[in-house]
């Protein structure tokens, strides 16, 4: 999952109590690190995230035989043009977070399947942003094709913040035994792989041809889906922001659904204080106000 974006305003202060986490990573390594993912991608750290960051940056330091986080962030710094927009890539890669399942918050599809029911006549536009290794994005098309039939008129554009991540969902394969995945679904929707590939699973043309992958960061303003979407799914994604995060993302969701639109939230996240933007509808499931 589906974490994500930036936000101009105010960073996340407070200095850290905490112990150094690892060699080379000390507290003020810690803060620099947090102010930064929160610039970048509006994603705000709690004071006691010290040793995934550590973690996670540290993987980076070994691609560019680096001694410490310091240095890392110095160097990120020092760069500019394409080297420089690579780089951050790569930070924002690293500390995302992707947590995802198939048909993940099952409770969702039925709805799913009832308003794509409801619109079969015409053409759907659905956004499923945070969309990490791909399973929710292939659990949409299934739902789409299960309900209408493979040549439903219904696209599903597909985002993430992550490259790495959007790489491996484009790719489209999984292991077999994948968690939410039955042994139906499996052999309407996958191809399985044999020889090297024993034991692994790719979509099926059909559901490929549903989706389209794009790196979007939620809080860019001059980011542009194209025509408005019909419904979107955002679940687990607004967990990382803090308030004004939050709301900047929806008020920019509602600036690209269409009336009546329909938002598919995570099971933790409440948007009740935003509904001049989105109603509550059914469990974590909004309508555009």
């Amino acid at each position: 999952m589906n974490a994500r974006r930036a936000l101009a305003g105010a960073v996340p202060t407070g200095r850290s109590s905490a112990v150094d986490a690892g060699p080379g990573f000390g507290a003020d390594d810690f803060e620099r690190a947090r102010s930064l993912i929160y610039k970048k991608a509006g994603i705000s750290l709690h004071s006691g995230k010290q040793a995934m960051v550590y973690s996670r940056l540290s993987r980076r330091l070994r691609d560019l035989d680096l001694d410490s986080v310091h240095d890392y962030l110095d160097r990120l710094d020092a760069l500019r043009g394409d080297a420089a927009e690579r780089e951050w890539q790569e930070f924002v890669n690293c500390l995302t977070t992707n947590l995802t399942a198939f048909f993940r918050e099952e409770h969702h599809f039925p709805i799913l399947a009832a308003e794509l029911a409801a619109r079969a006549r015409e053409p759907v536009r659905i956004w499923c942003n945070a969309a990490s290794t791909g399973e929710e994005p292939y659990s949409l098309a299934m739902t789409v094709i299960e309900s209408l039939g493979p040549t439903a008129n219904v696209r599903i554009v597909c985002t993430d913040i992550d490259t790495n991540v959007l790489a491996t969902a484009e790719r489209g394969v999984y292991d077999a035994g994948a968690k939410g995945l039955d042994a139906v679904r499996l052999k309407r929707h996958f191809l399985r792989g044999s020889g090297a590939n024993a034991g692994r699973v790719m979509v099926k043309p059909e559901l490929r041809r549903l989706v389209e992958f794009r790196i979007c960061n939620l809080t860019d303003a001059t980011w542009s889906p194209g025509a408005p979407f019909d419904i979107v799914f955002c679940r687990n994604v607004m967990i990382y922001f803090d308030a004004p995060t939050q709301r900047a993302v929806l008020e920019r969701m509602h600036r690209v659904v269409r009336p009546g639109a329909l938002l598919f939230a995570g099971h933790s996240e409440n948007f009740n204080d935003s509904r001049d933007l989105f109603t509550l509808r059914a469990k974590t499931v909004y309508e555009r106000a």
